[in-house]
């Protein structure tokens, strides 16, 4: 409506990140915070994407993966997004296959092993035991056993100095991917051939995060605590009656807690907040830091922070937030 003294550019051209005119077609897209040239591409679990003319152009990849997270004193991400935190301290079934009526053989099981980390009672996923037939992994103590044989998969296991990397095809079911960091962070990812029916803690995989808290008996339970305890792999095992809020345990700890986890808030992640929600990462970091009071407290501290830099890295953005002084590797 009035007139505005600058520059513009010409009819049919278009300002780019570096303030040049250019036709519509050598459009950078953003993603981000970073820019992408013409033609080059980004990958999610789900989708093939192109920069096109300064928008993003996604293709469906024909075999899309999801990912299970366990981490710090119990939080876990089911395979459809539905997030919840439980404490106890008994061996619960994380996932399975076999689950439905008409077929019930069991072609895989992981087991979460959970052990009281703080005076407050808050529990920690210590040890994880995957079975595939006649064939065990037991993950425990920074370091993981092979027992058994089965000759009709095939698993490669990788190391660096934060992860343990299990890759495992079970041919024409599943390929999975399972990322532990040795302590308490697990992973599990799993991409499909098969619609076989999964179950357990991670939820049934199926595309709606309302009836993830699917039971053992197969009725969605009314609250998450009767989901948890109906997943008990030793049904003699405690049932878990209340969840522990570790801050009001030990409030001397809260400020410590709220200051140190700020930085998943800070500039430090902030190509990545527009693309992942920071609020559950930052409230999980918060609530395990306030728990670890018996040694340990920065470890916990810094594996809740690697949780949101994972979930950053699945949407293609690279954090480099570990330094000599704050969460260093080794």
């Amino acid at each position: 409506t009035k007139c505005e003294s600058g520059c513009v550019c010409a009819d049919g051209l278009y300002e780019n990140l570096d303030g040049r005119c250019v036709p519509a077609d050598e459009c950078p897209c953003e993603y981000g915070g970073l820019a992408y040239g013409k033609g080059e591409q980004i990958q999610t679990e789900c989708e093939i994407c192109t920069c096109t003319k300064g928008k993003w152009k996604c293709v469906q990849k024909s075999k899309c993966s999801s990912t299970c997270n366990l981490y710090g004193e119990g939080h876990i991400t089911t395979f459809d997004g539905q997030r919840f935190v439980f404490d106890g301290n008994c061996e619960y079934i994380l996932v399975t296959d076999g689950c439905s009526v008409n077929r019930p053989v069991s072609s895989f099981k992981i087991v979460t092993e959970n052990v009281i980390c703080g005076k407050s009672g808050v529990t920690c996923s210590r040890s994880i035991s995957i079975y595939l037939g006649n064939l065990t992994f037991i993950l425990r103590d920074e370091t993981f056993t092979i027992s058994g044989e089965n000759p009709g998969l095939r698993y490669n296991v990788k190391k660096n100095a934060l992860h343990l990397m299990f890759d495992i095809i079970i041919p024409g079911k599943y390929n999975m991917t399972l990322i532990w960091n040795k302590h308490m962070n697990f992973f599990i990812k799993i991409s499909r051939e098969t619609q076989e029916t999964i179950c357990g803690l991670c939820g049934n995989y199926n595309g709606n995060m309302k009836d993830d808290f699917e039971t053992r008996s197969k009725y969605v339970a009314s609250n998450e605590l009767e989901f948890v305890n109906s997943w008990k792999e030793n049904p003699l095992c405690g049932d878990v009656y209340f969840v522990v809020d570790p801050c009001s345990k030990n409030p001397y700890r809260k400020a410590w807690a709220e200051k140190t986890c700020s930085v998943i808030n800070s500039q430090v992640f902030s190509a990545c907040h527009n693309k992942v929600n920071r609020m559950p990462y930052y409230e999980a970091c918060v609530r395990d830091s306030c728990g670890c009071d018996i040694g340990g407290d920065c470890e916990c501290m810094c594996d809740a922070i690697a949780v949101y830099a994972m979930a950053c890295l699945d949407k293609g953005i690279c954090i480099d937030w570990r330094t000599p002084e704050f969460c260093r590797k080794f």
